[in-house]
């Protein structure tokens, strides 16, 4: 399943989390290592750029997190990042530099590459968003299938058994999620796709595409 692989996906030069990736093929391997990540990296941070604030959260000394935010650890945020009004971070969320989390937006074990926007009314859960990924206004990353079952990563007759019951969705670099889209458990979305506004996406989607929907699926010109 190429598509689905690290290395089909990620520039691991735009991550601080470049070592978690390093030994794995698969980018949803890294979800039940976060927490353990964030506790390991964030006492090398430079304390000339970061400032601790709690046990287990860092943050940029040039990151812009406004006042309203709820910051819970482990976390780091990374420089030059922007955390807007009443953002809510549940735990353990890497947000890459430069990254905007948006107005009320949810983030709950994620790691947002450097320059990811999730800027309006975002839930993001169990996912990795890729360098300079953007997901619109109201769309979402469902982590959980409804009858709770593990997640599987299904492309065309290609199955690989997750053993998650929680996962998101992986965002190649420079994906476009279209407002108010709902990315389902499993979904993986190739580098500089497309989704269109109010999609259900499910499956490998492959890179250089336009989603308009289910089975239709266009190659970029």
């Amino acid at each position: 399943m190429e598509n689905a692989k690290i290395c089909s996906l990620f520039d691991l030069d735009q991550t601080i989390a470049r070592e978690l990736f390093e030994s794995l093929e698969y980018p949803w391997e890294a979800l039940p290592k976060i927490s353990d990540f964030i506790k390991k990296l964030g006492p090398s941070l430079n304390p000339a750029k970061f400032e601790q604030r709690g046990e287990t959260v860092w943050i940029a000394k040039n990151a812009r997190v406004a006042p309203s935010a709820c910051l819970n650890g482990p976390l780091i945020i990374d420089e030059e990042a922007e955390v807007r009004h009443c953002a809510f971070v549940r735990a353990n969320a890497i947000i890459g530099k430069g990254a905007v989390v948006g107005n009320s937006t949810e983030l709950k074990n994620v790691i947002l590459f450097n320059f990811v926007q999730v800027p309006h009314y975002n839930y993001v859960g169990d996912s990795i968003l890729g360098h300079r990924s953007h997901m619109g206004a109201g769309s979402i990353a469902s982590n959980v299938k409804s009858d709770k079952a593990l997640v599987v990563v299904k492309d065309k007759d290609e199955k690989i058994e997750t053993g998650l019951k929680k996962f998101g969705v992986m965002l190649g670099d420079f994906v476009e999620v279209g407002c108010g889209s709902v990315l389902n458990p499993g979904t993986v979305v190739g580098r500089h796709t497309n989704i269109y506004p109010l999609s259900s996406v499910r499956g490998v989607i492959p890179p250089d595409s336009i989603y308009k929907k289910q089975g239709e699926i266009a190659a970029k010109r």
